[in-house]
């Protein structure tokens, strides 16, 4: 699994989102302006977590976003899942996007490696939730610098 640009702006979108009092709607424009992901892009992905209950959305006059519930109950793997899909790393393997393989029954690498490898992300993503987050964003932490950091295919 590698994280991509999507999953580190909802990082800093969540995180700062986390750090506003319960039941405060905040305008994409501030989420922007805060977390410096450009307004298109970030109105994209807080579209994802909305539609799959991770934020809540409000439309009109004192309308916005805010988390659907505290930053503690909102686990990683929640998220990454709304923004990305599926957590493990093929579909034969997958828990919720299974597509069977005509080796399934056979392979020893989908039944040692791959599944523990699976096991391993989504354990480690559901230890952590959005209120690990927050802690940074309290602390004025930018995960923009982590953009440059991303691994790219065939690095």
């Amino acid at each position: 699994m590698r994280l991509s640009a999507t999953d580190v702006y909802a990082f800093q979108a969540l995180g700062y989102l986390g750090t506003q009092e319960l039941g405060r709607w905040v305008s994409s424009e501030e989420i922007s302006d805060a977390t410096g992901v450009h307004r298109p892009y970030l109105v994209r992905i807080l579209a994802a977590l909305t539609a799959k209950g991770v934020v809540k959305s409000k439309k009109g006059i004192g309308g916005g976003y805010a988390l659907s519930r505290k930053p503690r109950l909102i686990s990683l793997c929640e998220v990454v899942r709304a923004v990305d899909g599926p957590v493990a790393p093929l579909s034969c393997i997958s828990l919720n996007w299974h597509e069977p393989c005509v080796e399934e029954d056979r392979c020893h690498a989908r039944a040692s490696v791959y599944t523990r490898m699976r096991d391993a992300m989504l354990a480690v993503l559901q230890e952590f939730s959005v209120e690990d987050l927050v802690t940074d964003a309290r602390q004025g932490v930018s995960y923009g610098h982590c953009l440059g950091h991303l691994l790219k295919p065939n690095a």
